[in-house]
């Protein structure tokens, strides 16, 4: 039953939601907008178990002392002072709530990007080193998009921006559409498989 149940709810609301898209009907429009009522009252709910699950986990490592602990450490302080702030003072402009957003999670935020830029370069100059026919075509047409987007490909000759748009527009967005349907056949697949009881990974503890 504490399988079955849930695969049932699943299997319902899916057919509801596709009944819902594809029939403009008032009973399905009223079933929506009740379902969103009741997301709005289930939502606090998911974040209080969200909370929880992270504190089991974090507080577990510190007790075992495990690798990192310290990390955990201080995600616990993190979660409790972030929390009593925004609870306390609220989350307007000029709160300790926001004086900690901006200057703690705005520069982490920045931080983590700024390493996943050097993590691009390092997987581009792999990319880019031409050993093929293709890398080379790669090669090439990162140069001219590169160079299109600074001012000094202006200087150099009007036929490499417009190069860039070309390179921009064509090849590269018939590529992002090509990938796109990809996307959008797999997640038609995967959520077919969902509704009707194939997959079900997501109840745990194998098929």
């Amino acid at each position: 039953m504490k399988r079955t149940i849930p695969l049932l709810i699943v299997i319902i609301l899916g057919f509801l939601f596709v009944a819902y898209v594809f029939i403009p009907h008032k009973v399905s429009a009223d079933f929506y907008d009740w379902y969103m009522k009741w997301i709005k009252v289930i939502g606090p709910f998911a974040v209080v178990l969200g909370v929880g699950s992270l504190i089991m986990v974090h507080t577990s490592k510190i007790k075992r002392k495990a690798p990192n602990w310290g990390y955990s450490m201080v995600t616990i302080v993190a979660l409790v002072i972030t929390t009593l702030t925004g609870f306390i003072w609220g989350i307007q402009e000029g709160t300790p709530f926001m004086w900690i957003f901006k200057n703690f999670n705005v520069p982490m935020g920045a931080t983590m990007f700024s390493l996943l830029a050097f993590y691009i370069a390092s997987a581009a100059y792999k990319a880019f080193r031409a050993r093929s026919v293709e890398a080379t075509v790669l090669l090439i047409a990162a140069i001219i998009v590169m160079l299109g987007r600074v001012s000094i490909g202006q200087a150099i000759t009007h036929w490499i921006p417009d190069a860039t748009e070309w390179i921009l527009n064509v090849p590269n967005l018939a590529a992002k559409r090509g990938i796109g349907l990809g996307v959008g056949l797999g997640m038609t697949a995967t959520s077919l498989k969902i509704i009707l009881g194939i997959e079900r990974s997501y109840l745990g503890g194998g098929k």
